[in-house]
């Protein structure tokens, strides 16, 4: 075993015992450039935000909508801090009581939407200062990981091992792909929020255990009290600060009291700043905690039974869950190829007889046998497992259930865990003895990692560019097929040239019909489909989709006006293009039924009556048409020809002057001397 250094003496009241082993090496004498602490600091933060910097003039992208640009709290700037503080984090964006609810549990972030607030009070909805917000936050949080695991590190392993340990894992943690969504995505900023107050208040936690000192502990209290506000799996650094505290701040017996007592009282800060926010919490959601709903957008572990939505058998849930976290762990030694969308089904039910499953389930078994077998020793591997572990849990769906079957972001607290452990085994490896070896390894590991994020960062550029772009890997996702056919819909929907329309149409149909294959009850799939199809001209196919739509959502009223809007000029093409009177009555009539208030739908009826002869009936159909749209020449044009029709020149006329007045050219539009 190698000799060690002792660690400088501190004004702490207890020494600091020797280390009965140390698993990582030391490193003989770490260069001064490694130990010059101010200075990677500021080489680290240098690093971490380049490598972002060609997110700052991207747009808002994805979930960027739900907490800035269309969430009415935030849009009113420092006026819509109380609804911020005092709602569900999604509120502002439903704006209905109960919609905020289609997530599990609710939740309560507010700290972020605060900042998202006071930035669009002085900077408007200017998506370069929320970016470089971001970007910011991320760069600081990488600084601070780095002083952290220096501080956590130094006093048992001395100050070089320490000193490169640290600084390794900050910077794999800086450059590692795998956070390009959190980072790229402004949403993203709770996720780096959260762990940056955690790593505060384990740095505090640490400060005030040397020191003894009441100010670090308030200081501890104070950051995890923000990281909570932040995203609520800064809970999980409740068993993370003491057991890094058990780790490498041992003083006296382990199994003794003075060493439990002084851990539980260097915690109790952030105990008590973690009840207070949980009162808070529950006080303000009305103290919902769980309850997966049943729709498959919002919780992956549904499955078609019967015709019906049931949910997943334990082992099901369980082998698809661990097949998820083997999928992590890929990610993380092999970031490609990557994807912002898991969604159904994208990751499908698995069983246990999937390699894959079993391979990690086994893994992971492995991982915390080990971690916990060496618990008594301060080996950061182990710690690192445990990190990883412990931040895990909680958006693993094995806890509680997060709304998708697994997410890149969910992979940036607990992809800490994982840096400390390739850091350390990296030194293991190399026994601490060529430091050559170690920075071209390391150095080779970085640039690939740098590289993959530097080009990755384009594809959030736009919904757009990222929708087309993560297609290709999440090729059995119904919500990206219905973001694509989205996309394709709106632009068809703008377009001028009927050609080029009806090309963005087609387009969006492919994506659309994949996405109602996969999820045959996606509402808003059906919602697109049903305005490409209307584009298309394809009427019974558009009536069609957007009676599903209603069927699926009676209460919303979206696909209700575009099946109104669809049987309306459904019922149009029958009469006019088919000569089929009895089935364009039966839309329109179906059509008013949704909307009667369209004067359009009601000028048609006048139409279907006048050719009929039932010219009183079109009478009153073309005067509610004029009612409803008084200014409309076209209107009273109809209903001057309707009394020609039945006999009233007089009123006829008095319509038709009425239209020239308003249109002199409505004659020349409608084809002629219409009616006498």
């Amino acid at each position: 075993m190698s000799k060690q250094r002792k660690p400088a003496p501190k004004p702490a009241p207890a020494k600091t015992a020797a280390p009965s082993a140390v698993s990582v090496p030391l490193f003989p004498e770490a260069p001064d450039f490694f130990r010059n602490t101010l200075l990677q600091s500021g080489l680290i933060f240098a690093f971490s935000f380049l490598l972002y910097a060609n997110t700052l003039t991207h747009g808002f992208v994805l979930d960027d909508s739900i907490v800035i640009n269309a969430n009415m709290f935030t849009e009113k700037g420092l006026d819509g801090i109380p609804g911020i503080l005092s709602k569900d984090t999604f509120f502002g964006y439903f704006k209905v009581e109960g919609k905020e609810t289609l997530v599990s549990g609710g939740r309560y972030r507010p700290l972020t939407l605060v900042m998202f607030a006071a930035l669009f009070q002085f900077f408007g909805a200017n998506s370069f200062v929320f970016h470089l917000l971001t970007v910011l936050l991320f760069a600081a949080t990488c600084v601070v990981l780095y002083r952290t695991l220096l501080l956590l590190f130094r006093p048992s392993l001395g100050d070089s091992p320490a000193s490169m340990l640290a600084w390794l894992a900050a910077v794999l943690f800086a450059a590692h792909p795998i956070h390009t969504e959190v980072v790229a995505n402004i949403k993203g900023c709770d996720e780096i929020a959260t762990l940056l107050g955690s790593l505060g208040a384990l740095y505090f936690t640490l400060k005030a255990f040397d020191t003894q000192k009441v100010k670090w502990g308030v200081a501890a209290g104070v950051s995890f009290f923000l990281a909570c506000l932040s995203k609520e799996n800064a809970a999980t650094f409740l068993l993370v600060i003491p057991l890094a505290l058990w780790f490498f701040r041992p003083s006296g017996s382990r199994t003794g009291g003075d060493t439990g007592s002084r851990i539980l009282k260097a915690s109790l800060p952030v105990l008590v700043a973690f009840v207070v926010f949980f009162i808070l919490r529950g006080a303000i959601l009305h103290w919902r905690f769980g309850g997966a709903p049943m729709e498959l957008m919002n919780n992956p572990f549904l499955k078609i039974e019967g015709n019906q939505w049931v949910k997943f058998a334990p082992a099901e849930k369980l082998a698809t869950v661990f097949y998820t976290l083997g999928k992590y762990v890929l990610l993380l030694f092999l970031p490609h190829p990557l994807t912002h969308d898991y969604y159904p089904n994208q990751i499908g039910l698995k069983t246990f007889g999937n390699p894959v499953v079993l391979l990690s389930f086994l893994a992971y078994g492995l991982m915390a046998w080990y971690a916990l077998r060496g618990i008594q020793r301060r080996d950061p591997v182990r710690f690192g497992m445990l990190f990883y572990l412990l931040t895990f849990s909680i958006v693993s769906n094995l806890v509680f259930p997060v709304g998708t079957a697994m997410g890149e972001r969910f992979a940036f607290m607990p992809s800490v865990g994982f840096c400390i452990v390739a850091a350390a085994l990296l030194l293991r490896i190399s026994g601490g003895k060529n430091l050559q070896t170690i920075l071209v390894v390391f150095g080779g590991v970085v640039l690939l990692f740098s590289l993959k994020t530097l080009t990755r960062n384009p594809a959030w550029e736009s919904n757009e560019k990222l929708f087309f772009t993560d297609v290709e890997t999440s090729a059995n996702s119904a919500k990206i097929h219905n973001a694509c056919g989205g996309v394709l819909f709106d632009k068809a929907a703008k377009e001028t040239s009927a050609e080029k329309q009806k090309e963005y149409a087609r387009e969006g149909l492919k994506h659309l019909n994949k996405a109602v294959e996969i999820h045959p009850n996606y509402k808003d799939a059906y919602i697109s489909r049903g305005g490409c199809n209307y584009l298309l001209g394809n009427f019974d196919d558009a009536i069609a989709d957007y009676r599903q739509a209603v069927r699926l959502a009676e209460d919303d009223t979206k696909p209700k006006t575009g099946l109104a809007i669809a049987l309306r000029d459904g019922g149009k093409f029958y009469g006019e293009k088919k000569g089929d009177l009895a089935t364009a009555f039966k839309y329109l009539t179906e059509s008013w039924k949704y909307n009667p208030t369209d004067a359009e739908t009601a000028r048609l009826f006048g139409v279907a009556n006048g050719v009929q002869g039932k010219h009183a009936d079109a009478i009153n159909w073309f005067t509610k048409a004029v009612e409803l749209s008084p200014g409309n020449a076209r209107f009273l044009f109809d209903l001057g020809t309707a009394y020609y029709a039945s006999g009233d020149p007089v009123k006829g006329e008095e319509y038709r002057r009425k239209a020239l007045e308003i249109n002199p050219d409505i004659v020349k539009e409608l084809g002629g001397n219409r009616g006498q």
